[in-house]
């Protein structure tokens, strides 16, 4: 990868942020809980990315989700920490893939649990995929500039006469009988 002099890298100090230390499994048990609870934090970083094309510029969006991230899970660990190991682990030992459907009913355990404790209900099943308008205080970034092409012929005007066709016709499928 070819770097230029005025390409900087965020220093250490900036990138410090304290990790969720949570396996594959558990991180799929909390998944939709997590992903309801941290919607507005986790849309802005998208957002960010999406139209600064930039991850160096988006840094206090990922940690404000990694923030958000910790807080749900300690809360979960507070209220929820039995039914919440129990479903992870069915998660992580009842398939390869970690597929959902074997652990149904520790799902709705863990659910209700949510549900009881913390007021969080499961999104309904197509939540994630349904097109949602995001409110951001960030400025919107300026429109890039339309490309310009060297050499492009200037455009013919319709009033112009024009040269029989060398050869054919200039109409494809009209038969002239």
């Amino acid at each position: 990868m070819v770097l230029t002099h005025n390409f900087s890298l965020p220093t250490y100090e900036e990138l410090e942020q304290e990790e969720v230390p949570l396996s594959s499994a558990a991180l799929k048990a909390g998944a939709f809980h997590f992903g309801k609870t941290c919607e507005l934090e986790n849309n802005e970083f998208v957002l960010c990315r999406q139209e600064l094309n930039d991850p160096r510029k988006c840094i206090t969006e990922g940690k404000a989700v990694t923030s958000c991230a910790l807080s749900f899970f300690r809360k979960v660990k507070e209220s929820c920490f039995d039914e919440f190991q129990v479903y992870a682990n069915c998660v992580d030992k009842s398939s390869t893939n970690f597929d959902l459907t074997p652990c149904r009913n520790t799902q709705a355990v863990f659910d209700k649990c949510m549900n009881d404790k913390l007021g969080i209900d499961r999104p309904v099943y197509n939540y994630f995929l349904r097109p949602f308008v995001h409110d951001s205080n960030r400025p919107k970034p300026k429109p890039s500039d339309p490309l310009v092409f060297s050499g492009v012929p200037k455009k013919l005007d319709d009033n112009e006469p024009r040269t029989p066709a060398k050869y054919g016709g200039r109409n494809h499928g009209a038969f002239t009988v």
